[in-house]
């Protein structure tokens, strides 16, 4: 059975599709229905359905900055509108499928299967990630596991110069000026560093105590191996220097 989650700014089209949906198949159920987009964003970053039907054209945001807002998305979008314009948008936002209203029935059989690939896909992946980050975790104690574009990347913590923040993601820059953007907050990077490496010398940036070549206190910044040069906040200075 397939868990379904539906976003779309009108309660009769709302009713509608729920209509058309359990209706036409037994395999999809409708677990929760939402008209606000915002209320939407809440239950699916703590919630994960088998699948969201996400209306396009909404009042306070369309369906592609819905997508754009969401923190996660490990759950297969079916794209429903009664427009045939948005297709291509539509794929380039990574939705598996489009749905035109009134949904037909042939559509919708070739959408559940296409569901049930994504999710049979997924969750296999998944197993595959737990064992490798499992491994890595346990016999590899100077790498990390960073998850990133569809795939993970076992970094050497030597490698890591120093990590930036930016906003919701951080940028984690490395010994060859390679610069690689996770979907992670600075606070959540800092608890997976070891702090007898680490140090989160400022709001935005956490440092490689080993790669710091200089520290200019007149000024308040180190300079890195790499000749970055990265503010050390005043709050955080008495403690930076005692982890020197």
């Amino acid at each position: 059975m397939i868990k379904a989650v539906i976003v779309d700014d009108e309660p009769k089209a709302i009713q509608g599709l729920s209509w058309e949906l359990t209706n036409f198949s037994k395999d999809i159920e409708i677990i929760e229905t939402f008209s606000s987009p915002e209320d939407a964003i809440k239950y699916l970053n703590v919630n994960t359905p088998d699948c969201l039907f996400l209306d396009i054209q909404m009042p306070t945001m369309d369906g592609f900055q819905f997508l754009e807002k969401l923190t996660k998305k490990d759950f297969p979008v079916v794209i429903t509108t009664a427009y045939d314009e948005y297709a291509i948008k539509a794929l380039k936002h990574e939705a598996i499928d489009y749905l035109l209203k009134p949904v037909d029935s042939d559509d919708l059989k070739d959408t559940i299967q296409k569901i049930n690939k994504y999710n049979t896909r997924f969750n296999n992946s998944s197993k595959i990630e737990e064992v490798l980050v499992s491994f890595n975790e346990k016999f590899d104690k100077k790498k990390i596991t960073i998850n990133t574009d569809g795939k993970l990347i076992f970094l050497d913590i030597d490698d890591i110069l120093f990590v930036e923040s930016d906003g919701n993601y951080s940028t984690i820059v490395t010994n060859n000026q390679q610069k690689i953007v996770i979907t992670k907050k600075l606070k959540e990077v800092d608890a997976i560093l070891p702090d007898h490496y680490f140090f989160r010398i400022h709001n935005s940036f956490i440092v490689n105590l080993k790669k710091i070549k200089e520290f200019i206190k007149s000024e308040g910044y180190v300079v890195m191996e790499s000749n970055h040069r990265i503010p050390v906040a005043r709050q955080r200075k008495s403690d930076f220097l005692d982890k020197l």
